[in-house]
């Protein structure tokens, strides 16, 4: 195979941008490194791309590989023919080159393998030969085996029969017809074990939908349905139309002396061998594809929520409601740092209401708090109530925002929680987690692994190894689009930076420890294990303000510090003009095909250097929606229908997005609500977790604690 040609066809990029791309990652790059400072290279690939071909690269060179090692097989047998190694060579599925393989793989003790060694193979030849002018019970005579228990001609042609099934099972055209003809036309059908059992599945307890149409966020329900035992499920195939093709292959004469027993052995190699290995294959690539939808879902949704805007400048409240062990509060200073804890006890059963509003209200006024951050699990909602009350009633110059808390108990619990707070117990790490993770959302949850975040669908049924692994990739994707001050970054933060493993990140939290802080990048070769090719993997997206050198505290890689000073001078401006922002520095460089060449950098480098430089040290999450700030608190049982309300998207899924309307229970806008602009394929073309959205109240289901919500009536 062309890995090259092949890449190239399905990216839709050029052959010699793979080229380049692969030779970069064969030589220790990471994605986030290419994306950024090789454009050149690569012709500015952006980082889907640069990922897809990465994860494409290695199943391609696994492909390689499995073909190696089955040609090598099949020769060491002295069955390799010129046709079969072409067609293993053709191949381009793992699948594929399995089917080919299948006939000469090393097999368990099988029916047929048994026949063979009752030497029934001769008696099978001549039935598929199909060619015997005698009677087949008088051929099978001549194989009569008592020491093998073939003591009757019946047996001797049953035996034969399953030679034949095998035969037909192992034949890679068959089981691609049958596969794809499957595919095409068969249905995945699921019933109920129990109809009168209460279940979530109720919608799958009689359903019915063609295997190539089935979306993704079904087979994964489906699954788990299966898996908790409420749900039977069966894939149902186009069984005449196979039985036909497998006679018009395999009856190939009109013999009656052997036309019944082919069609009886291929019917049961359909039955017995094929069938249910087509059914593991295609329910099986039918739960891949949903699970690798599923995971690019989760990825955007992940992606908006590590890159929503950080609240700086102030001092947080966090708030972890409970009910019996009471409400634990942290109090960070605009650093991060925790200045007080203390529980109260304003919800059941203690409901000191009173107290707890005296104490809160002391908090505020003596650590000049301006925001307190909700935790949305258990007892938010009377907490919620508690804090606007108080706001009404003291008249307190303060807002609060409901966090979503996934994963924050995780968090507490932790290994990194325990060495970060070892005086805390776990409801104060969790409340300034809360805290935190209004102040700097992707500081806060990285340190939390990412499918225990929630803004994903059935993750816990998923691959675990592929879903940490493109959702460690997201993350990554996310710290190094923003970067991270050197001097503050936490150990969890810097270990996700291009080419920083976790014992480096400590390593350089060690040395900030015993060196004080980094004045400039060059001070990273001096951390443990930190090496040259770490070195150019890192410094780009590492951020020092206020050091010996003004480009430190910028995204300009050293690298290209000359070409930069060289541009600053040709266009009159100094060094240590940068920190106050060199504005409409564009506009002065606007030939920048000359002007890169005269300071001997790429032009698509300077111009990334330019940008950067009108505005240093810049955060993409400023363009993000901001959080809603509440100072006021709605029920359910206050929701009528027709009622707008603004909201944040809270999770995007395959049939809607859940929208937080500052009730306590999150509504749902179905994919037929959120536009009447278009049709809407997938809702992430609509909306993005984050997203500060209108939504009109369609229904209320208060006891299924259902919220019905429409995007496109709220317009």
């Amino acid at each position: 195979m062309d890995i090259t040609k092949t890449l190239a066809e399905e990216l839709a990029i050029k052959p010699w941008q793979v080229d380049a791309v692969i030779k970069l990652i064969d030589e220790g790059n990471t994605i986030p490194f290419i994306a950024r400072y090789r454009k050149e290279a690569h012709g500015a690939l952006n980082d889907e791309i640069l990922r897809n071909l990465d994860e494409r690269l290695k199943y391609l060179r696994g492909l390689e590989e499995r073909k190696a090692a089955v040609l090598s097989s099949i020769e060491e047998q002295g069955k390799l023919t010129d046709e079969l190694k072409a067609q293993i060579e053709a191949a381009t599925t793992l699948v594929a080159v399995e089917d080919l393989y299948m006939p000469y793989k090393q097999k368990r003790r099988t029916r047929a393998t048994i026949a063979k060694e009752a030497g029934l193979e001769g008696l099978a030849n001549i039935i598929l030969l199909q060619s015997t002018d005698k009677n087949l019970l008088e051929e099978a005579k001549a194989y009569l085996n008592e020491e093998k228990n073939i003591d009757t001609p019946e047996k001797a042609i049953a035996g034969a029969s399953d030679i034949i099934a095998e035969n037909i099972a192992d034949n890679a055209e068959y089981r691609k017809y049958i596969r794809d003809i499957t595919v095409k036309e068969g249905q995945l059908t699921s019933t109920a074990k129990d109809e009168k059992a209460e279940s979530v599945y109720e919608n799958y307890y009689n359903f019915t939908d063609h295997i190539n149409k089935l979306a993704g966020y079904k087979v994964l329900a489906i699954n788990r349905g299966e898996k908790e035992k409420f749900l039977t499920v069966k894939v149902e195939a186009p069984v005449e139309k196979i039985i036909t093709y497998l006679t018009k292959k395999v009856v190939v004469k009109d013999n009656p002396n052997t036309n019944d027993v082919l069609t009886a052995a291929l019917t049961d190699s359909y039955d017995r061998l094929i069938a249910p290995a087509i059914e593991r294959d295609i329910r099986s690539d039918l739960t891949e594809k949903a699970e690798d939808g599923a995971i690019k879902v989760f990825g955007q949704n992940l992606t908006q929520l590590l890159m929503q805007p950080p609240i700086a400048g102030k001092r947080v409240l966090g708030w972890d409601p409970a009910f019996r062990t009471g409400c634990k509060l942290a109090v960070v200073d605009e650093t991060g740092r925790v200045l007080d804890t203390t529980v109260v006890f304003p919800t059941e059963p203690q409901n000191k209401v009173a107290e707890t509003k005296k104490v809160v209200a002391a908090l505020i006024k003596r650590y000049n708090i301006s925001l307190i951050s909700v935790g949305n699990g258990t007892a938010s909602r009377e907490s919620e109530k508690i804090i606007a009350d108080m706001i009404k009633e003291m008249n307190l110059p303060v807002s609060y925002v409901i966090v979503n808390e996934a994963g924050a108990s995780v968090y507490s619990a932790s290994k990194l929680a325990t060495e970060e707070f070892p005086k805390f117990d776990v409801g104060q790490r969790s409340a300034t987690s809360i805290a935190r993770r209004l102040q700097d959302p992707l500081a806060e949850l990285v340190k939390i692994e990412p499918q225990a975040i929630g803004v994903g669908q059935y993750q816990h049924d998923m691959n675990q190894k592929k879903l940490s692994e493109a959702l460690g990739a997201v993350v990554e994707d996310c710290v190094n689009r923003v970067g991270v001050d050197l001097n503050t970054a936490s150990a969890p933060l810097l270990s996700y930076i291009s080419g920083i493993s976790k014992t480096i990140a400590k390593n350089i939290v060690t040395y900030r420890e015993e060196n004080g802080r980094f004045t400039n990048r060059k001070q990273l070769l001096k951390v443990a294990k930190l090496g040259p090719k770490a070195f150019e993997q890192c410094a780009g997206f590492m951020r020092i303000s206020g050091g010996d050198e003004p480009l430190d505290a910028t995204s300009v890689h050293p690298e290209s510090y000359d070409a930069a000073r060289k541009m600053l001078d040709k266009l009159g401006y100094s060094e240590n003009d940068i920190k106050s922002g060199l504005t409409g520095l564009s506009l002065l460089a606007k030939d920048t095909g000359k002007l890169s060449a005269e300071v001997g950098i790429g032009e698509l480098t300077l111009k990334d250097i330019i940008k950067e430089l009108e505005k240093p040290g810049r955060d993409p999450r400023e363009e993000m929606p901001k959080p809603v700030l509440r100072t006021d608190v709605m029920d359910m049982k206050d929701l009528k229908p027709g009622m707008v309300l603004k909201g944040t998207v809270r999770n995007v899924i395959d049939f809607g997005a859940f929208v937080d309307i500052g009730v306590h229970q999150d509504g749902l806008v179905h994919i037929s609500e959120l536009t009447d602009k278009k049709f809407v394929k997938h809702p992430l073309e609509v909306v993005s977790v984050g997203d500060i959205v209108d939504v009109k109240v369609l229904s209320v289901d208060i006891p299924k604690k259902r919220i019905s919500l429409s995007m496109k009536q709220a317009k």
